[in-house]
């Protein structure tokens, strides 16, 4: 049965009186309130409890990671293996803090599928604008493989020479005979060449002994054999002590002496020697000549 229009009228002012604007902009408004209470309730309850737990973990963690860089630096100084200490501890302590802050995001809820294509976003561009440290990150590491030196060594590289104080990640420090510091990128110190005076037991020190013409070679021959005969240090192994003319120069005669000593003993019998020698030609009435010209005038 269809309503009059005059019934249509009626309700609507019956329902118009029963609710107001008023009440329903109070009904909404209650509801609301109630709604998102209970939502921001539930959803603190459920955040806290992640977040409780994710620094649980991040504590633990943090823990884990300090006993394992002590027990590994521990073990690798009883391998007397020190120059890889400073490397792996801290390769091993970046790569477990990075799974720390994995795991801790993954804990709080939020999408890691995200964070991982923004890391591996970031790696590229970063390994880009960083790829002469990325070039010696990897020289560090051909070094520490390969060990063309270790700490303690004394090395000629890149121009620089002096005993190698560390190994670090990206460069090599050593330390000059004249007390400076030198930092030395690893990327060219493991391509280019290096000289490493330590590596074998025994050194030869080559000296080159000049007399004046007119002198007697035997004679100086004979005084420096008796000289490498009084040094201790000089060893028969692993060759026995070698003099010979050199050559005859433009102002001297040009003798040269070749003996093997302990690495240790390199720079001291070296030094030692050529103040002897200088001392002892003199006595023997030996000249040690330098370059000169003479100049003839006829008349």
């Amino acid at each position: 049965m269809l309503l009059s229009m005059q019934e249509i009228a009626n309700t609507t002012a019956q329902a118009a009186e029963t609710v107001t604007p008023e009440k329903l902009f109070d009904q909404i408004k209650t509801l609301s309130l109630t709604d998102l209470g209970e939502k921001a309730i539930s959803w603190a309850v459920s955040f806290g409890g992640r977040l409780l737990a994710a620094i649980v973990v991040f504590i633990v963690f943090r823990w884990i990671i300090k006993r394992i860089r002590r027990r590994l630096k521990m073990r690798m100084e009883k391998k007397e293996n020190s120059a890889l200490i400073p490397f792996t501890v801290n390769l091993v302590s970046i790569s477990l803090n990075i799974l720390m802050i994995f795991v801790v995001i993954w804990i709080l809820g939020i999408e890691t599928s995200s964070f991982i294509a923004l890391f591996a976003s970031a790696g590229i561009a970063i390994g880009m604008a960083l790829s002469g440290t990325l070039q010696n990150f990897a020289g560090g590491v051909m070094i520490l493989v390969f060990k063309p030196f270790q700490i303690g060594d004394f090395i000629d590289a890149q121009g620089k020479a002096g005993t190698v104080k560390a190994i670090l990640i990206t460069n090599t420090v050593i330390l000059t005979p004249d007390n400076q510091t030198i930092y030395i990128p690893n990327g060219s110190l493991s391509t280019g060449i290096i000289t490493n005076y330590s590596a074998q037991d025994f050194r030869r020190v080559d000296w080159t002994f000049s007399i004046a013409y007119g002198d007697d070679y035997q004679e100086a021959r004979s005084v420096l054999e008796e000289l490498i005969g009084k040094e201790k240090r000089i060893l028969n192994e692993p060759a026995a002590p070698f003099i010979a003319l050199n050559k005859m120069a433009d102002s001297s005669i040009d003798i040269v002496v070749r003996a093997w000593v302990n690495k240790a003993d390199y720079w001291d019998v070296y030094f030692l020697m050529n103040e002897t020698v200088y001392k002892t030609f003199e006595e023997k009435g030996l000249s040690i000549p330098f370059p000169q010209v003479g100049v003839h005038i006829k008349q």
